[in-house]
């Protein structure tokens, strides 16, 4: 059982469920061979740049310094913080149009894998260990860390907006 998100934590994890949202649309259309790799790779592109790279950031220079600060999360972040290497890599090849069939299959699985990571194990447990005054403090930090993320809200393109089937 999960425990209710602390709202200091909320704008990264509404930001995750705009990226989970992708990875859904994502796999769908994969599923069902309606992939515009084009159409996909301009969209990933644009949420990478309009959201994810400072919610990376903020994530970076706010929440992970001090999730380490907990000898028992220090494995947990190491491996957070690759994992953002590794995405970075993904949003890289799609920016740069060399992101294909198996390479869009790979980043949902990761991304969607990384995102469920932050919330159900790093949330979960900076939350069990951290007063209420840390937590504040965090989500002013993090506040401030994403003012940088569009506000604007992304719509799927004509191509990437799965159609139903007839």
């Amino acid at each position: 059982m999960f425990m209710l998100r602390d709202k200091s934590l909320i704008p990264l994890s509404h930001q995750h469920q705009r990226a989970l949202a992708l990875c859904v649309r994502l796999d769908r259309a994969i599923q069902a061979g309606e992939v515009d790799l084009e159409a996909w790779q301009a969209e990933i592109q644009q949420i990478f740049e309009q959201e994810i790279a400072v919610h990376f950031a903020a994530e970076e220079s706010d929440l992970f310094p001090v999730a380490a600060r907990f000898p028992e999360l220090q494995p947990l972040v190491a491996e957070l913080l690759t994992g953002h290497a590794v995405l970075r890599d993904f949003f890289s090849r799609a920016s740069a149009r060399t992101l294909h069939g198996a390479g869009l299959q790979a980043l949902v699985e990761k991304l969607a894998s990384h995102i469920r990571k932050e919330e159900r194990q790093l949330f979960e447990e900076m939350q069990k260990l951290m007063t209420p005054e840390e937590m504040a403090k965090l989500g002013v930090a993090l506040q401030q860390g994403l003012a940088n993320a569009s506000k604007a809200c992304l719509v799927p393109n004509q191509a990437t907006r799965l159609r139903p089937k007839r």
